[in-house]
């Protein structure tokens, strides 16, 4: 990618003033009543407030009027807009998955992902926040042995979702382990899953 096309792809956090890849802030714009709306899809028109993919990072630009100052003008905050926030990273998050798993790019359950690891297929593991930690160690010490013998940078490991949420993303129960194989959809469900993670998990999934 070239630098002027790199540049394109940043933007600046209103809080940390700091510049980086879109893929790690959300956008946000001022909606027709003035209040911030949440932009995922980077579609909706109006002018784009930045602020980086935590919830820290949200509280803060809420508590301080970062907003407003922002927009330059008075923007009102809904109630609840950090838990929203977090709803929609979810649905996002959960969304892609589903898309990978109808595209054939995912691999779900303990030995399956065990055997693509083997096969080198791995792009990124995938984990339950709340899934067994005896398992994921098993499969995290598969990938360095696996990438360390063959000379390969690690391949990323991602807990954004619970048990329920991804179950009920991808059409089965108990869903613990899965991994994203290498291909087409590598970038986009890795960033939509990453975003979740940086974000933070407060908010449980109803029935758990």
């Amino acid at each position: 990618m070239k630098a002027d096309a790199r540049k394109a792809e940043e933007r600046r956090c209103i809080v940390t003033g700091e510049v980086g890849p879109k893929e790690g802030l959300i956008r946000f714009v001022i909606g027709p009543e003035g209040t911030p709306v949440p932009d995922l899809g980077e579609r909706l028109p109006g002018r784009g407030i930045w602020v980086s993919a935590r919830r820290e990072a949200l509280e803060t630009a809420i508590r301080k009027g970062l907003f407003s100052k922002a927009a330059r003008e008075k923007v009102e905050v809904p109630e609840g807009l950090a838990d929203d926030v977090e709803a929609l990273l979810t649905k996002r998050a959960a969304g892609a998955l589903g898309l990978a798993r109808k595209a054939g790019a995912l691999v779900l359950g303990f030995e399956k992902v065990l055997t693509a690891i083997g096969k080198g297929e791995v792009a990124l593991l995938i984990e339950a926040r709340d899934g067994s930690e005896d398992g994921s160690r098993k499969l995290e010490a598969a990938l360095r042995t696996r990438n360390s013998g063959a000379g390969k940078a690690d391949v990323p490991v991602l807990r954004p979702l619970f048990v329920a949420e991804m179950g009920l993303a991808l059409g089965r129960a108990n869903v613990v382990h899965a991994a994203l194989t290498k291909g087409s959809m590598e970038e986009k469900v890795m960033a939509d899953l990453a975003r979740l993670e940086s974000y933070g998990r407060q908010m449980r999934p109803v029935g758990s």
